[in-house]
């Protein structure tokens, strides 16, 4: 789980402006961040399938905002990319 002081990090560095958290940089890098915890969690609890399921659509929806940011600005695109560490 993220702590509100990650959270608040995640968002500043990612942020377009001020007080900004819902664009989809902020919104890809927050993905990205509850993503690489859970996918930790299952290689300790394999069993957990629920977890997995959210784990699954987590994945989705990122991949949706990247679709999203490669549409309106590729360049940007790129650069998130880069910056969180996807391919």
């Amino acid at each position: 789980m993220i702590t509100k002081k990650q959270k608040g990090n995640i968002i500043k560095k990612y942020a377009r402006k001020e007080g900004d958290t819902g664009s989809p940089e902020v919104q890809v890098a927050l993905l990205t961040k509850r993503i690489n915890e859970l996918a930790s969690h299952l290689k300790k609890n394999r069993k957990d399938n629920h977890s997995r399921r959210g784990l699954l659509q987590m994945v989705a929806d990122r991949h949706a905002h990247l679709r999203y940011l490669k549409r309106k600005d590729e360049k940007k695109h790129g650069e998130l990319r880069k910056k969180i560490g996807l391919k």
